[in-house]
């Protein structure tokens, strides 16, 4: 499966799944699905339920 880009409908934040979240101990190549249930966007705080992909 090909990486996807995802955006928080709240802000507009985009996270790339080929770039993950180093700096939140998420490694390039983890997939939307994969990051933690209680994942939140780092710009504005949205749950996981104010994403969708972009690229599906």
């Amino acid at each position: 499966m090909a990486n996807r880009t995802w955006v928080c409908l709240a802000c507009g934040w985009l996270y790339d799944e080929e770039d993950g979240l180093p700096e939140q101990g998420i490694p390039p190549g983890t997939p939307f699905e994969d990051l933690p249930d209680d994942f939140l966007c780092p710009e504005c705080g949205a749950d996981k339920s104010a994403f969708e992909a972009l690229n599906d």
